[in-house]
């Protein structure tokens, strides 16, 4: 498969390293330097972009690769409040395909599972309240994380006593999201039903960015067969 990569800090590196090593070719490399190349014959003949930069560009990464005709995969966060519409009007409507995640990580999407499903069992048990915490490194610009927000949904859509999720809220009807900047942290997330008997606590700890890498690669070659708006619940059917 002829992959481009949008963004080529350290993830554009890994997922270079990890498409390289699953017989891919890397044809096309856009960072800040080289937007023009959106435009060459190398970045159209791409079957898939990976996209992984920033809240600000990210979109707009989106455009510029549909305008040439090639699908994208993309991990970047914080767009979907201000454009997200849009990118489901271009899917469903216009023809285009975007498989988004606010983290690709193997180990994540079998953590959602378990979420989705501890959240419908203690929708029996409103003795028990829950919050949710996230550590990333001290580089990640948005907050709460795209994962958080993520895992917060799903909390918040399995628990009839949770109206919608907030930062440092202390209304018993919102989920609590908190959020922690440190050194070079890839990502923890914590989920915690805590009452007056006892305390529940699942956590996913990723130890280093690459299983974030492998699994954008694994959806690259999904979407390759695939259009439309995709996401991990289309590629794993837990």
């Amino acid at each position: 498969m002829k992959i481009a990569l949008i963004g080529y800090g350290k993830m554009g590196k890994m997922i270079e390293e990890i498409a390289r090593s699953r017989g891919h070719e890397i044809v096309s490399i856009i960072d800040i330097d080289n937007q023009q190349d959106f435009e060459s014959d190398a970045f159209r003949s791409a079957d898939v972009a990976i996209e992984f930069t920033n809240p600000t560009v990210a979109y707009g990464n989106y455009l510029k690769a549909w305008a040439q005709g090639v699908k994208v995969v993309s991990g970047s966060t914080g767009w979907l409040k201000d454009h997200g519409d849009d990118v489901r009007k271009a899917c469903s409507e216009d023809g285009k395909t975007l498989f988004w995640a606010s983290n690709f990580s193997i180990g994540v999407a079998i953590f959602s599972a378990v979420n989705r499903y501890l959240a419908k069992i203690m929708n029996q048990f409103p003795q028990y309240d829950v919050e949710l915490e996230e550590t990333h490194h001290v580089h990640k610009l948005d907050h709460p994380s795209g994962t958080a927000i993520t895992l917060g949904e799903e909390i918040v859509a399995g628990l009839e006593r949770k109206e919608g999720w907030a930062e440092d809220t202390t209304d018993p009807k919102l989920l609590r999201i908190d959020h922690i900047r440190r050194g070079e942290v890839p990502g923890i997330h914590t989920i915690r039903y805590d009452s007056d008997a006892d305390c529940i606590t699942i956590t996913h700890d990723a130890h280093s960015r690459r299983g974030f890498a492998l699994g954008a690669v694994l959806a690259a070659e999904y979407t390759k067969e695939h259009s439309g708006l995709l996401t991990i619940s289309d590629m794993f059917k837990f």
